[in-house]
């Protein structure tokens, strides 16, 4: 693998399947909110706003989420290599 492609992202390699319950809430919580305001108001326009709020977030919940795992991700791999250079330094320092 060459240098520059080691911190590139995969979507696919996000676990963002945890937050389907969460994001599904908010759906149903918007959807739920929009049907009594839109009967209200005798209009669509609630509906399509709680509509795309809904879905905005949780586009911004699951690439949220997906950044922080990728950042944990990264820093366990960076202190497993830290570990494996200052195990093989101790290993240099015991045999001279």
């Amino acid at each position: 693998m060459a240098a520059g492609q080691e911190n590139v992202k995969h979507l696919e390699d996000c676990s963002v399947s945890k937050s389907v319950n969460f994001t599904l809430s908010i759906h149903l919580f918007c959807a739920l909110l929009a049907i009594p305001v839109g009967i209200k108001r005798k209009s669509l326009a609630p509906l399509v706003f709680f509509g795309t709020t809904g879905t905005m977030l949780d586009i911004i919940i699951g690439i949220s989420q997906c950044e922080r795992e990728h950042a944990e991700r990264q820093l366990k791999l960076q202190e497993e290599k830290d570990a494996a250079v200052a195990g093989a330094l101790t290993e240099t320092g015991d045999e001279s």
